[in-house]
C-alpha cells in the first residue's frame, strides 16, 4: 500500500464513502482510514438495525387497524436475528470489498490529523503509519450519543443508541431519556417487543419538540394508548446502579424513583471531533468543523481539509451527510483538474432537511416549521388538513388519525415547509421535498393530480385549504 494519495477520508460510514467514491470517479486517487466498522454508525447502530426492529412493531400497528385481519405475537427472537441480517452480523467485509473495488485504500485503524495533509493511523495493535494528502483530506467521523451530567448516570452504564439497536435481548422494564427522535422510534420498538413497563423522561413539554407541535401530540397520544408512561417537564436528578448490569433506580425532580432493568440516554449528539487532532491544525477539537457550500473547513490556510456529515453540524442525517460528500468529493475533484467547478452545491440545507421518525404514527417533515419561518421573516400562511378524513387513508384500517400542515411563502407562493404525521406518510414525503426544494409554484403543483383513492389525496385537500 502506497502512503501518499490525492484523497484521504477519515471515517468509512456512508458519508465518508460517497466522498471517496466521487473523488475516484473524478479521476484521483483515495483512501479511507476507519477505527471501527466500515458502513459506519448509520448500518450498523442507528437507521438500519433501528427500523428492522421497528418494522414488525410498525406492521402490527397496522394490521390491527384492518377489520377481519388478527395478528398474533411477534417473535421477538426471529425479529432480533432478522436484525442481526440487516447488519451483517456486525461484520463488514462485504463494505470493506465493495470500498477495494471502487478502488479505494481501506486502512484499519485511528486516524487523526498530524499537520497539514497528513493524517497518523494507529491500528489496533497500536502500529503507526502516516499517509499524505495531495489534494485533500476529508473528515467524516460523524457523531457520538451524549450523555448529560446527571449524576450516577454515566456510572450506570446506560444504554445510548449503540446498545439499544443491538441489544440481545428486551428488558422488561425501560426508562428512556429524551423525547426526540431516538427516544420516540426506541421507546416504541422496545415497548412493541415487550418493554412493557416503558417510561420517557422528557424535560420539556412535548415530543418531537423541532417539528410541528401536532407531530409530538399524536405520538404522545399513540404511547399513551399502548401504555407507554410519558412524564413531561420531568428531570432526571440521579442514577444508581449498585451492581453491574443490575438492577437501575432512577430519582426524578417529582414523584417517587423509577425501577428500571435499563436506562436508555438519549438526549442528542456530539460531533466526533475530539482526539482528531484538529489541535495540529489550529482548530478547536470541542466544537463542529465549520464549512462552506462546497463543504470546505473555513479558516484552514491552503483550503486543503474538508467535512462532510455530522461532523460539521449542519444536519446530523445520514442522507444529507451523503449528499455533502457527493458535493465534496465532486468539488475536490474539479479542483484538482483545474475545471469549472461543478453547478451542483449545498441547496437543501438551506431549504430545510427531509427527516422521518419511524413510529407509530410516522412523522415526516421537509423544509421548515411554521415557526420557524416566521422567525426568519417570511410572511407566512399555513393550512391543515385531518389526513384521516382522505378516502385513501380510511381504506388503510379503521381508526386511522394524522394530520397534514404546509407552510406558504406568501409573496412568492411557494411552499416553505410540510409536514405529515399519520400511518405510513413517510412516503409522501418525497413529493413534499421535490415540491419544496425545486420552488414548484402552488398553481402549478395544483395541476399534480394525486390519484384516487390514495393518501397522497391528502395534496389536493391543502391546496383547496388554501384557497386553489
Amino acid at each position: 500500500m502506497a502512503d501518499e494519495f490525492d484523497v484521504i477520508v477519515i471515517g468509512a460510514g456512508p458519508a465518508g464513502e460517497n466522498a471517496a467514491d466521487r473523488a475516484v470517479r473524478g479521476g484521483l486517487t483515495a483512501a479511507i482510514v476507519e477505527e471501527r466498522l466500515a458502513g459506519g454508525e448509520c448500518s450498523y447502530w442507528a437507521c438500519v438495525p433501528s427500523k428492522a426492529l421497528l418494522r414488525p412493531v410498525d406492521l402490527a400497528a397496522e394490521v390491527a387497524r384492518v377489520p377481519g385481519l388478527t395478528l398474533g405475537e411477534i417473535d421477538v427472537a426471529r425479529v432480533l436475528a432478522r436484525r442481526d441480517e440487516a447488519v451483517s452480523a456486525y461484520d463488514d467485509g462485504g463494505q470493506v470489498r465493495w470500498i477495494e473495488s471502487v478502488p479505494i485504500e481501506f486502512f484499519r485503524g485511528r486516524g487523526r490529523l498530524d499537520g497539514p495533509k497528513r493524517v497518523r493511523v494507529t491500528t489496533e495493535d497500536g502500529d503507526e503509519r502516516v499517509l499524505t494528502a495531495r489534494q485533500a483530506v476529508v473528515l467524516a467521523t460523524g457523531s457520538t450519543a451524549a450523555v448529560p451530567p446527571v449524576p450516577g448516570l454515566a456510572e450506570a452504564n446506560p444504554w445510548t443508541s449503540h446498545e439499544v439497536t443491538a441489544a440481545s435481548s428486551v428488558p422488561e422494564r425501560l426508562v428512556v431519556l429524551g423525547g426526540g427522535v431516538v427516544a420516540c422510534e426506541m421507546a416504541q420498538a422496545m415497548h412493541g417487543l415487550g418493554a412493557r413497563q416503558t417510561t420517557v423522561v422528557v424535560r420539556g413539554g412535548r415530543l418531537l419538540g423541532r417539528m410541528e407541535p401536532f407531530a409530538g401530540e399524536l405520538v404522545a397520544e399513540s404511547f399513551a394508548e399502548a401504555g407507554i408512561d410519558v412524564r413531561f417537564h420531568t428531570q432526571m436528578e440521579r442514577v444508581e446502579r449498585p451492581e453491574p448490569g443490575g438492577k437501575v433506580t432512577v430519582h426524578l425532580g417529582d414523584g417517587p424513583p423509577l425501577e428500571a432493568d435499563e436506562v436508555l440516554v438519549a438526549t442528542g449528539r456530539d460531533v466526533a471531533t475530539r482526539g482528531l487532532g484538529l489541535d495540529t491544525i489550529g482548530l478547536p477539537d470541542d466544537a463542529p468543523v465549520e464549512v462552506d457550500d462546497s463543504m470546505r473547513a473555513t479558516g484552514v490556510a491552503d483550503g486543503w481539509l474538508y467535512a462532510v456529515g455530522d461532523v460539521n453540524g449542519r444536519a446530523l442525517l445520514t442522507h444529507m451527510g451523503k449528499y455533502q460528500a457527493r458535493i465534496c468529493g465532486d468539488v475536490i475533484a474539479a479542483r484538482a483538474r483545474g475545471d469549472e467547478l461543478p453547478a451542483m452545491r449545498d441547496l437543501a440545507d438551506s431549504y430545510g432537511s427531509p427527516q422521518v421518525v419511524f413510529t407509530d404514527p410516522q412523522v415526516c417533515a421537509v423544509g421548515r416549521t411554521e415557526e420557524e419561518a416566521r422567525n426568519e421573516g417570511f410572511r407566512v400562511r399555513a393550512v391543515e388538513y385531518d389526513m384521516g378524513a382522505v378516502t385513501g387513508a380510511y381504506l388503510l384500517g379503521d381508526g386511522y388519525r394524522g394530520k397534514a400542515k404546509a407552510v406558504v411563502d406568501e409573496d412568492r407562493k411557494v411552499l416553505l415547509g410540510v409536514t405529515f404525521a399519520g400511518p405510513g406518510a413517510a412516503e409522501l414525503l418525497h413529493a413534499a421535498t421535490i415540491a419544496v426544494t425545486a420552488e414548484v409554484p402552488l398553481d402549478r403543483l395544483w395541476h399534480a393530480v394525486p390519484s384516487f383513492p390514495t393518501v397522497s389525496e391528502i395534496w389536493l385537500r391543502l391546496l383547496e385549504t388554501y384557497g386553489l
